[in-house]
């Protein structure tokens, strides 16, 4: 019997020995937790960074656009004054100051839309531009040119590379 005692706490110290061996190795120490949640906290950090760097881009590029944007709606209200003008200049007048006060007023628009960049498009014997014109007539006449813009029912207007409104007109050819 000793001899199985012996051999039963000999057996039970090895037991203990690779259970503690087998729990040391499974639990990480503390210092590799550390590096884990450093690892995670890292990690989450970067990620904020990114989200924040594209939120301010695009913030920004949404601030850039309202400008022009602005600007160009609010072009668009003042077009059919201008056509309006324009309409009142051609008409015929018998009182040569009042025609001369609103030729006044109409050049005071037009430079005033000249400092916010607008331009005019649509002038006859320029080339059909589907981009910036719309051609609601066309007629064929050899005196004119392929794609050539004979008359101009009502002018475009854009600004920089964006139209504000495009310009109705007769193509020839």
């Amino acid at each position: 019997m000793p001899e199985n005692k012996n051999q039963a706490a000999e057996q039970e110290e090895i037991l203990e020995e690779t259970v503690e061996e087998t729990v040391e190795e499974s639990t990480p120490s503390e210092a590799d937790v550390l590096k884990e949640q450093l690892a995670q906290l890292n990690d989450k950090y970067v990620r904020m960074l990114a989200e924040y760097d594209n939120f301010r881009k695009r913030s920004q590029k949404e601030k850039d656009a309202i400008y022009p944007r602005a600007t160009a709606d609010t072009v668009e209200k003042f077009l059919p004054i201008i056509d309006n003008f324009e309409r009142a200049m051609s008409a015929a007048c018998a009182d040569e100051t009042f025609k001369k006060g609103v030729e006044m007023i109409f050049q005071s628009f037009m430079n005033t839309l000249s400092s916010l960049n607008v331009e005019m498009v649509g002038q006859p014997g320029e080339t059909f531009d589907p981009n910036l014109h719309n051609a609601v007539m066309h007629i064929e006449d050899e005196q004119y040119g392929e794609n050539e813009i004979v008359q101009v029912l009502q002018k475009g207007y854009r600004i920089g590379d964006r139209v504000v409104r495009y310009a109705m007109v007769q193509v020839a050819n």
